[in-house]
This record gives structure tokens, sequence and C-alpha cells, in this order.
């Protein structure tokens, strides 16, 4: 039995709206109605039907303008920009649920670990044990600069950051001692006062001397969600991970990345049980082999054209952490010709994105390589349930976490169609034995 977890890869932020863009057409009212909270109560609510264990959000702050010198395809298309905090909707997504956990991004150099510890522990208590923290470095200087900074620091001294905001985190998670709320209402004692403790906690990058000012939530330690796959990603995953994100595009890349982090985890003194790796991926299901064949190679076809290679080559410009202008760059220049080493972002990605590129333009590159792949996984309900299975016996585990595209139609193909045959196989849960989040990723 494997995990499910859904990437909301655009965010509290506009969902697929453009039919003209590859957006398809049952983008119902996403262009008007992105902003308010119904299709992402709907999410949970049928994802909870499905048993995933969780949403991850993703997000960022800021408004992209490194492709061509500017924001004009940032705006004009909707990439990454408008996007709204997703902090405030996790309860919201939660209201209609018991079980599914909601995972917000929380980036090292926007939100203080302080106030990132007290922000969680309250949506612990407002989700009943539900909410988990994606933890992330943030990737361009446009992001960096919003919050104060010259220019974003270098890719592995963020990481180093991230080392240590999550030791600060962890330890004003604890500032308040498990029996420290006597609630004795007869001789009026809330809490007892020997039982909170100041962290003071002095650092490179952070100092807080706490203690957390709010009382442990019903998971008291967050569950701690990551994605980098660099060296230093994955270092940040084997020492705090519950569970992570992981993007390959071959079983084989899947079985080595595992095997990776296990490695890393048994150094550091943990179980390799103790994280769960969700692979990526985007499965193309219809209600026939046929139909899903034919979904697969209209995407194929649209990937050739303007709007697609206009949308990789912005979002290798983004994922370059906004060093890499490939706007700028002629796309019949033989990518052995492109100083990838200048970009400061998502290394791990970029790396992805120019796997097995060795003899290819730019311009093949942009039409060819994508960052999340199907896996394979095209076909009927039961024919990608089938495949998944497959992959998760050769791999070991532990579960995929599904990009699709946000609207009510693929969420229905998901969690009405694809979930059920994965069910009657029994290789996903049927029902959740705990209710909160922690309990869930762990059970099994």
């Amino acid at each position: 039995m494997f995990h499910l977890g859904w990437f909301l890869g655009s965010g509290f932020g506009i969902q697929p709206w453009n039919p003209a863009g590859g957006d398809g057409v049952y983008t119902g009212a996403n262009m008007r109605n992105w902003m308010k909270p119904d299709l992402y109560v709907d999410l949970a609510a049928s994802l909870e039907r499905a048993c995933f264990d969780y949403i991850l959000i993703e997000d960022t702050a800021m408004v992209e303008d490194s492709y061509n010198g500017s924001a004009e395809v940032s705006l004009r298309r909707g990439f990454m920009a408008p996007k709204n905090d997703p902090m405030p909707l996790v309860p919201l997504m939660t209201q209609r649920t018991k079980h599914i956990g909601i995972v917000p991004t929380v980036s090292t150099i926007q939100y203080h670990p302080y106030l990132a510890a007290r922000l969680y522990t309250t949506l612990d208590h407002l989700t009943e044990g539900r909410v988990g923290m994606n933890v992330v470095t943030s990737v361009t200087d446009r992001v960096a600069q919003n919050f104060g900074f010259e220019q974003h620091f270098d890719h592995d001294e963020r990481y180093r950051m991230a080392e240590e905001w999550v030791d600060v985190v962890k330890q004003l998670q604890h500032s308040w001692d498990v029996d420290a709320v006597v609630a004795d209402d007869v001789n009026g004692i809330y809490a007892d006062h020997t039982k909170v403790h100041p962290i003071n906690f002095e650092g490179k990058y952070f100092r807080s001397r706490g203690p957390l000012n709010t009382i442990p939530g019903p998971q008291r330690d967050i569950p701690v969600v990551s994605a980098g796959g660099s060296v230093p990603g994955r270092e940040l995953a084997a020492r705090h991970g519950d569970t992570q994100m992981a993007m390959c595009k071959t079983v084989e890349d899947m079985k080595a990345y595992r095997d990776d982090i296990h490695r890393r985890m048994i150094t550091h003194g943990r179980k390799p049980s103790d994280i769960k790796l969700l692979f990526l991926a985007t499965p193309i299901v219809a209600p026939t082999d046929a139909e899903a064949q034919e979904k697969a190679e209209a995407l194929r076809r649209y990937r050739y054209t303007d709007a697609a290679v206009e949308y990789n080559l912005w979002n290798m410009s983004y994922t370059s952490g906004g060093r890499i202008d490939f706007g700028a760059i002629d796309l019949d220049t033989p990518v052995a010709d492109i100083d990838l080493s200048k970009g400061n972002g998502e290394r791990s990605s970029i790396a992805n994105l120019f796997q097995d590129t060795e003899g290819k333009t730019l311009r093949q590159v942009a039409a060819e390589s994508f960052q999340i792949t199907d896996l394979g996984l095209v076909g009927s309900p039961d024919t990608v349930a089938a495949k998944m299975e497959e992959i998760m016996d050769e791999v070991g585990g532990d579960g995929f976490l599904l990009y699709s595209p946000m609207t009510r139609h693929s969420i229905a193909e998901i969690a009405d169609g694809l979930a059920p045959a994965l069910k009657r196989r029994g290789a996903i849960r049927d029902g959740y034995t705990y209710t909160t989040l922690n309990e869930n990723i762990h059970e099994f």
C-alpha cells in the first residue's frame, strides 16, 4: 500500500483559465474566481473522498520578470502571478473535511522562525492537527528583494540557513513542556510557569529568545515537508523531513533517489521509514486506454506550439533563480553552449530539465523536456492504477504526489476515477485510521 498527495502547483493563485494557452476547455470560472475558496474547498473534499494524505500548496511572493527582462509574459499569461498568501486558506480547506492534511509553503527568508512557529501552531489548532509545513528557501532575487535583501543568498548557503531555521522552529515548538498546561479552575492555575522555557537561540542567521506564546497544538511537532533534490536539499530532508516531494523521470532514478535519502537518514541517526518520499507525476487518465493515448498525443503536439515553448523558456528562466534569461538566447543554440552554472535557483530542477540533452538545441529542450512527467501513467483508471502499483513495487515506496490541472474535471478524473481503481487493488487506503496528518503519514 502506498501514499497519495496532491501538488497544488499554482498555489493559492490563478488556476488554469485560458483554453487558447493550453489549459483545456474545463476551466470554468477560474479566471474570475481563483481568489475565492470554493474550488480549493471542493479539492480538499474530493481528495479526502479519495483518501489522499495531503494537499501541498506551492507559494511564491514576487512578480517574475527575468524572462526577456520583463514581467510582460508573467502577467499576460498569469504565470505565478497573481497569487494570494496560502495561510488563511488552510482552515477553510479543512472545514468540510476531517482527515486530509493541508501543507502550505513557508519560505525561510520570508518568515522569521518565531513567526512561523506561532503561525503553524495556530493552524495546528484551527485544523485539529492536519497542517504540515513545506519548508523552502525561495528561488529568485526578486523574492529576496521583496523582503529587504539586495539579492538572494547562494544556493548552498540558503540551505544552511534553512537547517538553522528548522532547528529554531522545533525548539520553539518544545518551549512548553507536555504537562505545562494545568487547567486547574478550582485553584485558578492555567499553566505552570516552571514548565514554559525560553530557548535563547543564537545562531549565524537567526536569534530568538522564546518561549512561544501559545500552547502546543494537537501534533506539537508540525510535519516537515521539503522539495529540494540537490545535495543540500536532500540533507535537509534526511535530517528533518517527514515527507518529501521527489522529482524523477524514470523508475531507476526513483530507486536511486530513495536509496540515497535513506543512506543520509541513517547517517543522521534516523530510520528510513521516518520519511515518506512521494514522487511527482502527472497521470493522463481517460475512460479508455485509447482515449488516454489520444490525450497524451495531443499534449505532445501542443508542446511544440509557440505558447508551450514560451512557457517552458519562462519556467527555465525562473528556475535558474532569474540569473539566466532563456528568452534572450537564440532557440537554435546548442545546449552545450549555454552556461547553466550561472543559475542560483532550483539546481536539481534545472538539472532535471536539461537531463539527457546532449546534442540538442534549446528549441528541442523547450519543446521536449519538462520537470514533471507522466512516468508512463497513461490509460484508463484501471490501467494507470496497475502501472502505479507496478512502479511502487519496483521502487519500494512510498507513493505519488500528483500534479494535475486544477479544474473540477481533472479532480474528478483522479478522485472518482483513478482512486477507486487503486482502492479496488488494495494499493491505497480505503479510509483513515487517524485524524492528524502526522499519524496518517506514518501509518504505513
